[in-house]
């Protein structure tokens, strides 16, 4: 089976970007499942219910988020409604939506968890922890597919090898940088720190770079605008064994707009 992982969506120019090359991208690679980070989604800034199902209808089976999963209060029930949409499980139980799904192909399960790292983010439940209780609560599903949605690499890369041969693939989120450590763990599983981020090409994390600059340079607070212009698709592409669970191969995904 093979799995596309697509990396954070950054408003619309990724949304417009998404929309005109993930339909091929799945034809060409003759993807089976897909699953996008869209938490930046709605003008760089939260997702909504539109930006949502922009993923969904440009192709994405399961569309994951994290630490600005909640900036729009007008999607709350979105995330309480919709199977798919997952927020950071070790998020409260309290708040909106659910972290975990489960995709039916027939043949096999799906299992799809959406974590948050806790370094240099808010103060929120344990992601190992919870990895485990959600990775048992999976028994039935041969395949799982991990979001780690996490500032740090470090904390990414443990996550990585304490899951490793108890789920097909952990990727990383968040920071908007593909990395170039794709890999498969000597359990078995699938693994990148970072898919990277689908917007503005010519842009620090997707916002316009003067902006930044100035922040960094003169420490004072600034709005951010986000860019517009070329964009990129940075993504991962998981084979993944339908009878064992363990990944066969991985290759990593960028495409820039001409």
């Amino acid at each position: 089976m093979n799995i596309l992982m697509v990396g954070d969506v950054v408003g619309t120019s990724g949304l417009d970007f998404l929309r005109r090359k993930l339909p091929g991208l799945k034809r060409e690679l003759a993807v089976d499942v897909c699953i996008v980070n869209g938490e930046n989604s709605a003008d760089g800034n939260g997702i909504t219910a539109v930006s949502a199902e922009s993923i969904f209808t440009s192709g994405a089976d399961v569309v994951t988020t994290g630490n600005h999963a909640f900036r729009r209060r007008e999607a709350y029930h979105y995330f309480d409604d919709t199977e798919c949409l997952l927020r950071p499980a070790n998020f409260s139980p309290s708040v909106p939506g659910h972290g975990v799904c489960v995709l039916d192909k027939g043949r096999v399960k799906v299992g799809v968890i959406n974590l948050m790292g806790t370094m240099y983010l808010d103060p929120i439940d344990n992601p190992f922890l919870c990895a485990d209780e959600l990775v048992s609560s999976l028994s039935d599903c041969k395949i799982i597919l991990v979001d780690f949605h996490a500032e740090a690499t470090s904390e990414k890369k443990a996550m990585g090898f304490y899951l490793d041969g108890r789920v097909s693939a952990v990727a990383g989120t968040h920071t908007h940088v593909q990395t170039a450590d794709e890999s498969i763990l000597t359990g078995g599983t699938g693994y990148i720190t970072d898919l990277g981020m689908t917007g503005p090409l010519e842009s620090v994390l997707g916002v316009v770079p003067s902006i930044v600059i100035d922040k960094f340079k003169y420490n004072m607070p600034a709005r951010f605008d986000w860019k517009q212009g070329k964009s990129e698709l940075d993504a991962c592409l998981f084979e993944i064994d339908d009878s064992t669970g363990k990944c066969l191969s991985v290759k990593r995904i960028r495409i820039l707009e001409d």
